[in-house]
């Protein structure tokens, strides 16, 4: 068995976060998000890995090499162009010779899941069964691919259909695992009303051609991080996961509540106070006097200077939170610097969601706390405050003293428009 991974798309609605990288190499819970899928298919036992690339392939290129640091052999497909599931699929063909697994990058997805897909293929293979669809239960059929199915092989596959014409409530959760005839059904595949090629237009000629695709409806647990603040809750679930690791330096003076990774070379300063879970990687300086709160994740090469307070955020490698700053429900980018004092503030004063502008919509994110998005090389000057839900773009500066209240482009320059009336003060004669 063999698997591709989808990983060339650009993440649009992660921006500023994926100006510089793809969606699937942002950070949590201490890795890149694909590296968790790399994982669970190793622990699958299947090691030969197909990643299907595009927009920034050289970052994914350059981190994970031909796989051999992580225990597997990776090769790399590169899809020129985004026109569709079915187009990424059929990149990838040359590297396939067997019947394979197909996932999507940013869809992390749990060892037992893969498992259960490849018992089902497994105990019901036969010359005429041709794949696997894993499926889910949705609430809203009318806004997913949705299946008709007869006991376990599916009949159907409809595209979001109307509320009163969907089949089923089961939905097409872009999970596969495939025959060698799915390439040929791709061949035959017409770009559809989106100007794609889709993968369910492609199974639908395999069920046409009387080919038997089962469905497994799955409750294994899956996370799709498509927006920055989902980050934050997939790197939560990870932490809570995390088991303890201290390979750094922790001074006299250190309190830890809670699990904590503290990476090589990293060191924790007398009067700091860890109350995990917390992830800490290597080359980290963090302290004195620092309050580190559940579900940190502090990156490589992370300095965090003296009475500083990070709550429930991911910060990435490189970045320097200093003294008397907070931190909190953010995520920020490479290379950053928050000068003294700054404030990242996660709560409206009507205690309200915190709604986040994506693509250009302001959405709600149905989080009451919820700080700021940075992109990388973000730097602030002394006491700037931003304001919940506020995006920063990369490379941008904000001059000191100043209160951010609305999303910033990237490469700009921040200043406060501040006058100063002074005046003499008359002294009294005794």
């Amino acid at each position: 068995m063999k698997a591709i991974i989808l990983t060339a798309g650009e993440g649009t609605r992660m921006r500023p976060l994926t100006t510089t990288r793809p969606k699937t190499m942002l950070i949590t819970g201490g890795k890149p998000l694909i590296q968790y899928n790399i994982e669970s298919l190793k622990k699958a036992g299947i090691k030969d890995i197909t990643l299907v690339v595009g927009y920034k392939h050289e970052v994914i290129e350059d981190y994970f090499g031909d796989g051999s640091d992580f225990g597997v052999n990776i090769n790399y497909a590169l899809q020129e162009g985004q026109l569709g599931t079915a187009h990424a699929i059929g990149s990838a063909e040359e590297y396939i010779d067997e019947s394979f697994i197909v996932l999507n990058g940013d869809i992390i997805v749990s060892y037992d899941l893969i498992r259960n897909l490849i018992e089902k293929y497994a105990t019901r293979r036969s010359n005429n069964v041709k794949g696997v669809l894993t499926l889910i239960e949705v609430d809203n059929p009318s806004n997913y691919g949705i299946v008709s199915m007869t006991n376990d092989k599916i009949t159907q596959i409809i595209e979001k259909p109307a509320e009163d014409e969907a089949p089923s409530n089961l939905a097409n959760a872009g999970i596969y695992l495939f025959s060698l005839e799915i390439f040929d059904a791709i061949r035959e595949t017409q770009l559809s009303e989106r100007g794609e090629y889709e993968i369910t237009d492609s199974l639908q000629i395999e069920l046409d051609n009387d080919y038997e695709i089962l469905g497994l409806v799955s409750h294994e647990p899956w996370m799709d991080v498509g927006r920055p603040w989902e980050l934050l809750k997939s790197n939560a679930s990870f932490l809570e996961k995390m088991e303890e690791d201290i390979q750094g330096e922790i001074e006299d003076g250190v309190t830890v509540h809670g699990d904590l990774h503290l990476g090589k070379n990293s060191i924790i300063r007398s009067g700091c106070y860890i109350q995990g879970p917390v992830f800490i990687g290597e080359n980290c300086d963090v302290g004195p006097n620092t309050y580190l709160r559940p579900y940190t994740c502090l990156c490589n090469d992370v300095d965090v200077g003296n009475a500083v307070e990070i709550k429930n955020s991911i910060i990435m490698d490189g970045t320097n939170v200093n003294h008397l700053s907070y931190v909190g429900d953010s995520v920020i980018g490479v290379n950053c610097n928050l000068g003294a004092g700054t404030n990242l503030a996660n709560l409206r004063f009507d205690n309200k969601n915190v709604p986040v502008t994506v693509k250009g919509e302001r959405v709600d994110s149905g989080l009451r706390k919820l700080g700021a998005i940075f992109g990388d090389g973000v730097k602030t000057g002394i006491n700037t405050s931003v304001n919940p839900g506020v995006k920063i773009g990369n490379g941008s500066f904000i001059n000191a003293g100043c209160v951010i209240y609305r999303d910033i482009e990237e490469n700009s320059l921040v200043k406060a428009r501040v006058s100063l009336d002074i005046q003499k003060i008359e002294k009294k004669e005794d």
